[in-house]
């Protein structure tokens, strides 16, 4: 058995992910974790609790001031929360805590790692999870894999061995792979294509699996991936993205992108930390990235759209008052 042992787990983010994570290791014990959050979210989530697949889960909730160390925090916040999120942690983090991410994108570990140490920091992408919140309602019918580890797992760390005991006993489903720099760019990839295209079209996952032409600029979004990843040295090939495609087969045809649940909500997306990071590497490694450009461009229009909209729902409102 590995030496080490999670015992307090806090979450910051009790997203459709966080919530579902949460409700894990509570039905694992009760005892073990804890969501930390502040001001609004602190008061809801005291009320109202979650919802995750139909079962009401009244998880403990500290606020930011009141935290204690943890051994392990799991960072469940959209890219543009990562700032507060990093403050609001700021009391859970003790000499032994290990801090897990499973954000989207490539940079929330080195972002968290900056303030707290690298040496805190696992890397982590949930691949195939397609949970979809609705207030503090959660639905998950696929809870995919949570993939995980350092750097390099050819050799597995004590704290990963001690991670992969706690995962089981959850029954979160979990994988270590050697390479886990290259998983992590392999879900950037995906996300690039899926999430955006799916967010432009407002479509399921179902369209996707029947829609040729869905498929070809979901694919030539992920290209533009590749190509910085391998001019980075990360070996991700076009195969791979064709390769999506079946894994794309096992997801609920209604099930939906975060992404797209962003735009439906009239929420702010990712897409600064999506097609907007793809285009500032292409930028500086002189790699052409037209096809993100415009993605960033389209749903960038989509968020003034939605913010538009609620503000002359707003002056509707005020003149019928």
């Amino acid at each position: 058995m590995p030496s080490l042992s999670f015992e307090r787990i806090s979450i910051v983010g009790a997203g459709a992910m966080g919530a579902f994570y949460a409700a894990r290791f509570f039905e694992m014990d009760p005892h073990c974790v804890s969501i930390i959050a502040g001001g609004e979210r602190y008061d809801r989530l005291r009320q109202r609790g979650l919802v995750v697949n139909g079962k009401r889960y009244d998880l403990p909730v500290t606020g930011p001031e009141d935290s204690s160390p943890s051994d392990l925090i799991l960072v469940a916040v959209k890219h543009h929360h990562l700032p507060q999120a990093i403050a609001d942690m700021r009391k859970a983090v003790g000499a032994k805590t290990h801090i897990l991410s499973v954000m989207n994108g490539i940079q929330s570990e080195e972002q968290i790692g900056a303030v707290y140490g690298m040496d805190k920091m696992l890397y982590a992408v949930a691949i195939g999870i397609d949970a979809v919140r609705e207030g503090n309602v959660v639905t998950c019918t696929s809870q995919g894999k949570l993939v995980f580890g350092e750097p390099d797992n050819s050799m597995l760390s004590e704290r990963v061995k001690a991670l992969k005991v706690l995962f089981t006993m959850a029954g979160i489903v979990h994988d270590t792979p050697v390479d886990m720099i290259r998983a992590l760019w392999w879900k950037f990839m995906v996300n690039v294509g899926m999430n955006q295209v799916s967010a432009i079209l407002d479509a399921p996952y179902g369209l996707f699996q029947r829609s040729r032409s869905a498929q070809d600029i979901t694919q030539d979004a992920m290209n533009e991936v590749i190509a910085i990843a391998n001019a980075k040295g990360i070996s991700l090939s076009k195969r791979e993205a064709e390769e999506f495609l079946p894994f794309l087969q096992k997801m609920s045809p209604d099930g939906k992108t975060s992404m797209v649940q962003d735009i439906e909500a009239k929420r702010k997306t990712e897409v600064e930390m999506f097609a907007g990071k793809v285009v500032e590497m292409g930028l500086e490694m002189n790699i052409p990235t037209p096809v993100n450009h415009t993605l960033f461009l389209l749903i960038q229009a989509l968020e003034e759209k939605n913010k538009m909209e609620g503000v002359q729902g707003a002056e509707s409102i005020a003149q019928g008052a």
